[in-house]
């Protein structure tokens, strides 16, 4: 069918008021609410011999949002936490959350107070403008009995109080134990979900370690809605040796059905931060395995 010019300039002005008018309408591409972000572990060996060219690299392939995972002696991958923050402003990243171990020793029953430690984590978190300060696991000295657990569920509670106080939220990031483990005949991990304050502490829902607990992303996802306000997004392959069953894999590739628990995460999870993690990579590098995993969550909407 032949259409005029005339023709043609009159739709595609009406198709461009649509759009203005009507975002939400078959005119407008929809896409996902949230941020999209990067576990920096993902990429540990790379950033442990040049953090600045690997930060480089992840902002080039379009991350905005990092998670990080190396904190040690009030230094971010060698860097003082302004310092840190300057090199992140300067490639347009954003340290949205970030791991490190809350320990046993950082707590101080006799003074019912935080470590200086801690409290410097906690100081430093806020310098990079973190979202969320995240314990990514915990000592098995901290759950030997259902009552000194419950007490350090408190302490959890507590520091989220002091994150608080500079406008962030404590967070606890799962591995496999929580969902194996039991404490008085239940759950690690349900006992938690029903001692956290969660206008305190963020559960950040790890999608692929649960498997090796014997756990399953969707069912959790549905036995907790809108607890889970920043999630690891991940997927798992059948390891063919080690201590796990399952390792992670590129999204899409694996027994998680990634795409269906994001998903599900965006509708009644309450989540609004998805942090990309990949651990193991088969015959791919690291930056290309986590350059495709971007490259899906763009093709997912995300």
């Amino acid at each position: 069918m032949k259409t005029s010019r005339r023709t043609f300039v009159k739709i595609s002005a009406l198709a461009a008021l649509g759009t203005a008018f009507f975002p939400g309408s078959v005119f407008a591409a929809k896409k996902q609410k949230g941020m999209v972000g990067l576990q920096l572990y993902s990429v540990r060996t790379e950033m442990s011999k040049d953090p600045l060219g690997s930060l480089t690299q992840l902002a080039k392939m379009g991350y905005v949002y990092v998670e990080h995972a190396n904190y040690i002696n009030r230094k971010f991958y060698g860097y003082a936490a302004p310092e840190f923050k300057k090199v992140l402003d300067g490639l347009g990243l954003k340290m949205i959350s970030g791991h490190t171990v809350m320990g046993r020793q950082h707590w101080d029953e006799a003074k019912k107070d935080f470590s200086d430690s801690w409290k410097f984590t906690v100081e430093d978190a806020a310098v990079l403008g973190q979202k969320w300060v995240i314990s990514p696991s915990m000592d098995a000295n901290m759950r030997k009995t259902y009552d000194d657990f419950k007490r350090y569920m408190d302490v959890f509670n507590k520091s989220g109080e002091l994150c608080k106080k500079s406008g962030m939220k404590f967070g606890y990031h799962n591995h496999a134990f929580e969902f194996s483990e039991k404490l008085n005949n239940e759950k690690v991990f349900d006992i938690m979900m029903k001692s956290l304050d969660t206008n305190l502490v963020a559960m950040q829902l790890d999608i692929g370690n649960l498997y090796n607990g014997g756990a399953v992303a969707l069912d959790v996802m549905n036995q907790y809605p809108n607890r889970f306000e920043i999630i690891h997004v991940k997927d798992e392959i059948e390891s063919s040796g080690g201590n796990e069953k399952y390792i992670s894999t590129v999204l899409g590739e694996g027994i998680v059905n990634t795409k269906k628990v994001v998903n599900l995460a965006r509708k009644i999870g309450g989540t609004n931060c998805y942090i990309i993690e990949q651990e193991s990579y088969g015959t791919k590098t690291p930056m290309d395995c986590v350059k495709e995993d971007l490259d899906i969550m763009k093709k997912w909407g995300y």
